[in-house]
């Protein structure tokens, strides 16, 4: 019996004993624990063991060694030996680490150093049942395909023999008797007319004479296979030879007693020179080794089928996760980095896009959040949020991140859709707040503010976290933009940047409302207010005073300030409730 050997590598003799010792706790006295104080010397060992006839099953090695690296060894060691399954064993690997000896040396698993004591012996145990399994698996294939390769060689010769039934009938005889497979033949009135030798060896009895063609069946106790019930008729191959039929059936037994022996039966008619039909002819064979193989086979189908199953399983829980992991880093993020998997992303990717940067934030969160409990907070922010979040989603941005009871959210295609999405979270917005209202809750109001402009997409962080993020002055601008809604007293704030790449800015209810220098900001930004969430009377308002408010804050830009507050007057004679017609008329007032 070949000997098992797991070799564990480390280049600190002190963590290779303790390893060494946990690992002979784990598995016993059934395998042989061999130790390497780094990567060359791992590598001889395994070419030495492998020379010497032993087998191994697994390979537990450090990542930091000064000679090889782990994942470099295991790749190496895949060359040589790649059943051997690999554990990594370390509390230093980078991602990229993991990755290559996941990728290059089959890495079975990855342990953080400090180890689980626990932790670490049912990852060897699992690993060593999976060595045994995969070695398994391949043998029974290896015998399967050796089984089928005999049936279909058995397949081949018994064809051959059935097709030189049809030579001359002076030498049939001397043909049939050579056969290894029973021959049983009837004339054209269906009685006997010939029976092999190993035809009778089957069927314990020879020729029977005066025999009605119906009663055969009975006479020599042929039975469908796994019953008491003679044969059926209809599917007899020696009754439809006579019929002008052949056919081939496996599910035939001959009963002697109580013993049952399963045939393969071909039929053929064998015709004269005028074409009639003047004897039928049955070829059968005992194929209880078949029968046996093909259980064998049909229990080691299942097993596959089994491993199968846990297989999907497995892979059922993989996208799970992969789920569960989208929900921390969009999908869209990853695909701007051009990746499918967040295992393939690596710390300082970037690219450069030009995107809307879109910010919404909750006004006065701070005196509401200190009316509630720490849960209450969190069960009303998340409610908040999840109302939302479709609002971004349906408008095809994602959400970069949550602050608190913020929203940033990025859109890759056109303005537009970023636009529509702050008028439709908006929307939910007066839905949710009529909500609140019957549950005897005070309403909220948010700002929006929305700038496009090219941006730094990429990873920050170090070796054990990282994050994606956005860097650059169009993400500021969005930011301040949100904080000018509260200045101004409305709901969404674009910059001239995000105006100017609608594709048609009459689509919407929009005005300019001021030219400003933002907090860090050298040059001077153009604000437009886009107001068709606000209720129906005040936008009906603000769109009937849309020329007289342009007019007027021309006319106030240009120090105008007199005939600027009677047009601001004006416009709130027809809408009281214009916030920034308001403003803008007491600013001239107090120019005057």
């Amino acid at each position: 019996m070949t000997k098992q050997v797991i070799v564990c590598v480390d280049d600190e003799p002190t963590v290779l004993r303790s390893l060494k010792a946990e690992l002979k706790e784990a598995v016993g006295a059934d395998y042989l624990i061999e130790i390497a104080e780094g990567g060359e010397d791992a590598l001889e060992l395994v070419e030495e063991l492998l020379e010497d006839g032993y087998e191994i099953p697994l390979i537990v090695s450090d990542h930091i060694m000064p000679d090889i690296k782990g994942d470099e060894l295991l790749k190496r060691v895949h060359e040589i030996s790649p059943s051997t399954l690999k554990i990594m064993l370390t509390g230093q690997a980078s991602i990229e680490a993991v990755g290559n000896a996941i990728q290059y040396a089959r890495l079975y698993r990855y342990i953080a150093k400090p180890w689980q004591a626990e932790d670490l012996k049912l990852t060897v145990k699992e690993a060593i049942n999976s060595y045994f399994q995969e070695k398994k698996l391949a043998e029974q294939n290896v015998q399967l395909q050796k089984m089928n390769e005999e049936l279909e060689q058995l397949n081949r010769e018994q064809a051959a023999l059935i097709a030189k039934l049809h030579e001359k009938e002076n030498r049939l005889t001397q043909f049939l008797e050579a056969m290894p497979v029973g021959v049983f033949v009837v004339d054209r009135d269906g009685q006997p007319y010939y029976i092999n030798s190993r035809a009778q060896q089957l069927l314990g009895r020879g020729v029977e004479s005066n025999t009605v063609l119906s009663e055969i069946r009975s006479i020599y106790q042929v039975y469908l296979a796994g019953t008491e019930q003679l044969y059926p008729e209809q599917s007899d191959p020696l009754l439809q030879t006579l019929r002008g039929k052949s056919m081939t059936v496996d599910d035939m037994e001959i009963h002697h007693g109580d013993r049952a022996i399963p045939i393969e039966v071909w039929g053929t008619p064998i015709y004269d020179d005028e074409g009639q039909i003047a004897y039928g002819i049955v070829a059968f064979n005992d194929i209880s080794d078949r029968k046996k193989a093909e259980a064998e086979r049909q229990q080691f189908i299942q097993e596959l089928f089994e491993l199968n199953t846990n297989l999907e399983l497995a892979l059922d829980s993989e996208l799970k996760l992969t789920d569960a992991a989208s929900r921390f880093v969009p999908n869209e993020f990853l695909s701007f980095l051009g990746y499918e998997s967040i295992a393939e992303v690596k710390l300082g990717d970037s690219i450069e896009q030009e995107m809307s940067v879109f910010f919404s934030d909750i006004r006065d969160f701070t005196t509401l959040s200190e009316t509630m409990t720490p849960e209450d907070n969190f069960k009303f922010i998340n409610a908040y949020l999840s109302r939302m979040e479709p609002a971004i989603v349906d408008n095809q941005g994602f959400i970069d991140k949550f602050i608190g009871d913020a929203i940033m959210a990025l859109f890759g295609g056109e303005a537009d859709n970023a636009v529509k999405a702050g008028i439709s979270m908006l929307h939910c917005l007066h839905d949710y707040n009529e909500h609140r209202d019957r549950s005897g809750y005070l309403p909220i109001s948010i700002g929006i503010g929305i700038n496009t402009g090219r941006l730094m997409l990429g990873t920050v962080g170090g070796s054990l976290r990282m994050d994606g993020t956005v860097i650059s002055d169009a993400v500021n601008l969005a930011s301040r933009l949100e904080g000018l809604t509260k200045n101004y007293g409305v709901s969404l704030l674009i910059s001239h940047h995000t105006y100017s790449r609608l594709h048609n800015a009459d689509d919407y209810a929009i005005r300019l409302i001021d030219r400003v220098k933002v907090k860090g900001k050298s040059e001077s930004v153009t604000v437009y207010e886009v107001f068709d969430a606000d209720l129906p009377k005040l936008k009906a308002g603000k769109l009937a005073s849309l020329d007289r408010f342009a007019k007027a804050l021309d006319l106030y830009n240009r120090h105008v300030y007199r005939e600027a507050a009677d047009l601001f007057q004006a416009c709130l004679e027809l809408e009281p409730g214009d916030t920034v017609a308001q403003i803008y008329h007491n600013r001239a007032c107090d120019r005057l």
